[in-house]
């Protein structure tokens, strides 16, 4: 089961935060069709948010046709995002995390790294 972190400093509305770490889980393989995320309720108590936003992230993913609501019974996960590959155990994934370990080693805080790999994807993907 996925749990969500709400980074209150990033910037980012809190709904949009639960649909993209939706969307990241099931890139990973850590979610997958027919899976049941955790109730809306749930969600907003272990965030401390209101419920409202989680049922609005919800509805998002639901607009996106990656969950279905089943009355009395929870939101399962309905569908991967398009072109999505399993990455779970990509090798790029331990590389990353080889490189995060050696940045947090020398000192870079999550600012920097986030400066970091912010300035990578616009050289690399200049259009996402």
């Amino acid at each position: 089961m996925v749990a969500f972190r709400i980074d209150r400093h990033s910037g980012m509305a809190a709904y949009l935060q639960i649909v993209q770490q939706v969307q990241e889980a099931l890139r990973l393989g850590i979610l997958a069709v027919g899976d049941q995320l955790p109730t809306a309720a749930r969600v907003a108590r272990d965030t401390k948010l209101n419920p409202n936003t989680t049922l609005k992230a919800y509805r998002e993913l639901e607009h996106l046709g990656l969950v279905e609501p089943r009355p009395g019974v929870g939101t399962f996960v309905s569908a991967v995002p398009a072109q999505a590959r399993p990455l779970g155990d990509s090798p790029f994934r331990g590389e990353l995390s080889d490189w995060m370990g050696r940045a947090r080693a020398a000192g870079l805080d999550w600012a920097d790294v986030s400066a970091l790999v912010t300035a990578a994807r616009a050289e690399h993907y200049p259009t996402a």
